[in-house]
């Protein structure tokens, strides 16, 4: 025991008997990864902050009770213990060539084809991270189909101010998207190098300010947008979303494999339109039971079902597992998440009793901890000692 009931603990006892007590997502002491702040001993309570490294953090509850059964029980002390949980998103440990001073981490959302809600996902995922409280961008790469102004109901022209330019503002995230520069339904006819010049200047000519994490949706496929953008910064990772059934997961695997061509870490898969839940439909209508509407004809996973797995069951979890990258969980069809999209509301798909909302939550959560991952693991340059 580092104190007792009579003895004040110091500061470095507090940090001594959380020694060894881990980020279960990232594997590292939190005293080493510096998330225990602000200690503070008084007569009647020990007060610190505990910083995650994502204000998403899954696993945030568990971390505050590993903390304080680890205080309680090595600090031997009847002092009350105030835990404060807060975040601090952290970015890549040192800057690179590219990098877009203020942005902490930039993140591509694609797909290996078009139809598969890549676009919605990609707004789903910065709507989730600004819900935590994140600062976050959300750039629409996808210059031949941009449909991210429709979706969050955001108009108008970005204005330019010297040298750069004004991203819009709706629901709280930055905006930027050729689909604001276009008159409605104009058709966007460009080569390679016009769409490289494109995202060059929506990257480093906008004034995104500083950002936790910048979204950005690209095209489907694996043409010109990927490949400029990975030339033009590093990022930090990419984002691929797939459907169950296996011609998109065909299509899926090209694109993970394009990522890691370009030496983009792939961060996992997000299954959309995994499955449809006729009887919550249903019930949410006022209508009758799904079984005494549809027929299973097989679709059920089982008798008495509730989910019904229209393209296939699982395929970008096995996929995933497979090619060796994270799952970041499955969005199932919804009506509510189709609606929000089709009215420019897709932030209400994550409103409190939205049928959607778990589930996008849950795979923001997922991302959030493997971005945090993935800039713990990365290594620092070594430093170069010049003899002379």
């Amino acid at each position: 025991m580092f104190g007792t009931n009579n003895t004040a603990p110091s500061e470095r006892d507090v940090l001594d008997a959380l020694k060894g007590v881990k980020d279960p997502e990232i594997g590292r002491d939190l005293v080493d990864l510096g998330m225990i702040k602000d200690i503070k001993v008084g007569a009647q309570a020990i007060a610190l902050t505990v910083n995650l490294t994502t204000p998403a953090c899954p696993l945030k509850a568990q971390i505050e009770r590993e903390v304080r059964s680890a205080l309680q029980s090595r600090l031997g002390t009847d002092r009350e213990i105030l835990i404060t949980m807060g975040a601090e998103v952290r970015g890549k440990p040192i800057a690179e060539r590219g990098d877009i001073p203020g942005i902490k981490n930039v993140i591509a959302v694609g797909s290996g084809k078009g139809g598969v809600g890549k676009s919605t996902m990609a707004a789903m995922i910065a709507y989730g991270l600004r819900s935590y409280g994140a600062r976050v961008g959300l750039m629409d790469a996808d210059v031949y189909g941009p449909s991210v102004p429709h979706l969050v109901g955001a108009s108008g022209r970005p204005m330019a101010r010297g040298e750069r330019i004004e991203p819009i503002q709706s629901g709280g995230l930055s905006l930027m998207s050729m689909g604001f520069l276009l008159e409605p339904e104009k058709a966007v006819i460009m080569r390679g190098p016009m769409l490289h010049g494109i995202i060059q200047q929506f990257l480093h000519q906008v004034e995104w300010g500083p950002l936790d994490y910048l979204v950005i949706d690209l095209p489907p496929g694996t043409g010109d947008v990927p490949l400029s953008l990975s030339q033009a910064l590093p990022l930090t990772g990419a984002v691929v979303v797939c459907t169950p059934q296996e011609v998109a997961l065909l299509d899926a695997t090209r694109a993970i494999s394009m990522f890691r061509q370009l030496k983009v870490p792939v961060l996992g898969m997000i299954e959309n339109m995994a499955f449809f839940d006729v009887v919550a439909y249903l019930r949410d209508r006022g209508g009758p039971g799904a079984q005494q509407v549809i027929p299973s004809r097989g679709y059920f996973d089982a008798p008495g079902d509730e989910r019904v797995y229209l393209f296939g069951r699982g395929g970008a979890r096995r996929k995933a597992e497979e090619l060796g990258v994270p799952f970041l969980g499955e969005v199932p069809l919804n009506i509510v998440l189709r609606e929000s999209g089709d009215e420019g509301k897709i932030e209400q798909a994550l409103a409190a009793g939205s049928p959607a909302r778990p589930y996008l939550l849950g795979v923001v959560e997922q991302l959030a901890a493997q971005i945090s991952i993935q800039n713990i693991k990365t290594p620092r340059m070594p430093k170069l000692e010049v003899i002379g």
